[in-house]
């Protein structure tokens, strides 16, 4: 979904709480009301318009009451720093999905759909709890094929396992939990420091200039000289602008054009 879309729609503290309740359980629309305080007309313009961004879904009930709920996970993401205004919304990632090798500079080490905070310790951990419980499972299964069933040792042996699945569920979800707010707190260190970033930059350079787009310019080079061109397909950019922009860091000193008409970071 557009993010704009999507936060002109949340710009209602009401549909924000509606979702809100959502979030928690299904609901009809008198609930709703109940909850909100406003008139169940006013809930369902704001149901139908939540719905028709495809946020809210409803079903019927063996009593013919609509239930409503939330339809998907969706994310939203917005900055908002003295250098730029951004929004961005996103699904979720497919189960399928490997992490594995696909994040540069931030580590998340995966195993059986399980976030692992010390890698090699859990993986020994889960590689001995996965053995000991083939183990189990092995003896369990010789004791049942030894001895003849009794009354509720079928039902024991079901609860016993659902119950060894709940644990697991529980270990997932409180590691993604610790995962969840160790990616915040990283996000809020980056928001922090590249505005640090672009305000230095801003200092460098005379106050017109548009600091988040000199800073793409210059990383477009960091690692290796590009010519003009390069550099605007790079950064998705107008090659006329980013001209302008070297030309200006050339007459701070900051960047450099060789006889090759490559642009590189000064020395």
């Amino acid at each position: 979904m557009d993010s704009a879309v999507l936060l002109d729609l949340l710009g209602n503290e009401n549909r924000r709480r509606i979702l809100r309740l959502l979030s928690h359980k299904p609901c009809y629309v008198t609930e709703i009301s109940e909850y909100l305080g406003v008139s169940p007309k006013a809930v369902i313009d704001h149901l139908q318009r939540l719905e028709d961004a495809g946020l809210v879904e409803s079903r019927t009930d063996e009593r013919r009451r609509k239930y409503f709920h939330i339809a998907r996970n969706l994310r939203l993401e917005v900055s908002v720093s003295p250098h730029g205004f951004g929004a961005k919304s996103a699904y979720p990632a497919s189960r399928s999905l490997d992490m594995r090798g696909r994040c540069q500079y931030l580590t998340i080490d995966v195993l059986d759909g399980i976030t692992e905070g010390d890698s090699k310790d859990t993986h020994n951990s889960n590689s001995e709890s996965r053995r000991s419980s083939t183990q189990d499972h092995k003896r369990t299964q010789a004791h049942e094929e030894s001895e003849p069933q009794t009354p509720g040792s079928a039902e024991r042996a079901s609860r016993i396992s659902q119950s060894k699945d709940i644990a697991t569920l529980a270990q997932q979800y409180r590691r993604l939990t610790d995962l969840e707010s160790e990616l915040s707190l990283a996000q809020r260190w980056v928001h922090g420091r590249l505005t640090d970033i672009l305000d230095t930059l801003d200092e460098q350079l005379d106050a017109e200039a548009d600091s988040r787009f000199y800073a793409d310019v210059l990383a477009a080079i960091t690692t290796e000289a590009r010519s003009t061109s390069t550099i605007a397909s790079q950064i998705n950019a107008d090659a006329g602008r980013v001209e302008t922009a070297l030309e200006h860091l050339a007459h701070h000193g900051f960047v450099t054009r060789g006889p090759d008409r490559q642009w590189r970071i000064s020395k």
